[in-house]
């Protein structure tokens, strides 16, 4: 089933005196079939608002477009056959994932053909050597990936990886080339706590190509120190880093997300698919000792 939004300008007038106007605003609705007077209080509830003597809405629309998460808005139940959402790019030979860094190399160990004077007639395997940096493909990053004394791979709690609710935020038009920031306020309408927040910007179309790596949309200082005090357990994205590379070297996503023991996830696909709510969110990398970085096979979860 489409999903419906509404766009309008209003003015809201509260009982007690005074008012609020806004622009431009768009909202979820439950289907396409509601009336004027439904969008306002739909959008009183969005807003949390007390109080409210009167709602005005100007220009009013209702386009075909999916939810992006306001309140008061069940999640559709998802089509049948879409229960779990893989989240990660495949890794394969000369992936370039980050600018710079190299390439995995795959080279045999065993092959096939040797294999069979090794085994039973019919019998035969191959065994591959992998050689690549941490950060190839979908990867989480632990805190001693930042600090040499946090915790490494294999000191990750799995309750903090494993079947996490998951807070979507859509965001593909939440963000411009001049205005790539995710700050506080975009993300502040959200319960977070306990959850995994995964950041939809849409820049993974471009992953594997050059264009990736430049003018990509990023998180905030602020906007992951806000995601610290809000409770969040894990902060992923689907960009080329969850900092801006472009910044000078600086890295406070980074710095306060894993100084305060909240995993990274770099390089997410397929955010889109997720509902903003209701999906349970997954990330387990192998419990490598001495090491920071690693790459995971993502999944979201969605109920039927």
């Amino acid at each position: 089933m489409p999903d419906f939004r509404a766009h309008f300008d209003f003015d809201i007038r509260f009982a007690n005196g005074g008012g609020l106007s806004g622009t431009g605003f768009r909202l979820d609705l439950p289907s396409a079939d509601v009336s004027e007077d439904e969008v306002g209080r739909l959008l009183v509830q969005h807003l949390g608002l007390a109080l409210v003597d009167e709602v005005e809405l100007r220009g009013l629309r209702i386009v075909e477009e999916p939810h992006r998460g306001s309140r008061g808005i069940e999640t559709a139940a998802p089509p049948v056959g879409s229960r779990v959402v893989d989240l990660s790019h495949p890794i394969r030979a000369g992936l370039v994932t980050y600018p710079g860094l190299p390439a995995p190399t795959i080279t045999p160990h065993l092959t096939r053909e040797d294999s069979r004077s090794r085994y039973a007639p019919g019998t035969e395997f191959a065994m591959d050597v992998v050689t690549m940096i941490g950060n190839t493909g979908t990867y989480l990053d632990s805190p001693f990936h930042r600090y040499a004394d946090g915790p490494d791979l294999a000191g990750l709690d799995l309750a903090t990886l494993v079947g996490l609710r998951a807070e979507v935020f859509h965001l593909e038009d939440a963000w411009t080339p001049e205005r790539r920031g995710i700050r506080p306020e975009t993300l502040a309408d959200r319960d977070v706590r306990g959850a995994a927040v995964l950041l939809h910007t849409g820049w993974d179309r471009l992953f594997g190509r050059p264009a990736y790596g430049a003018g990509a949309p990023f998180l905030t200082g602020e906007g992951a120190q806000w995601l610290i005090d809000a409770g969040a357990v894990l902060v992923g994205i689907d960009s080329v880093n969850i900092d801006d590379t472009e910044s000078g070297g600086e890295r406070p996503a980074h710095s306060l997300l894993l100084g305060a023991g909240v995993h990274v996830v770099e390089h997410l696909t397929n955010l889109g698919e997720l509902p903003p709510r209701g999906a349970r969110f997954t990330a387990a990398p192998p419990a490598f000792e001495g090491f920071g970085t690693f790459p995971v096979r993502a999944f979201a979860e969605i109920p039927a």
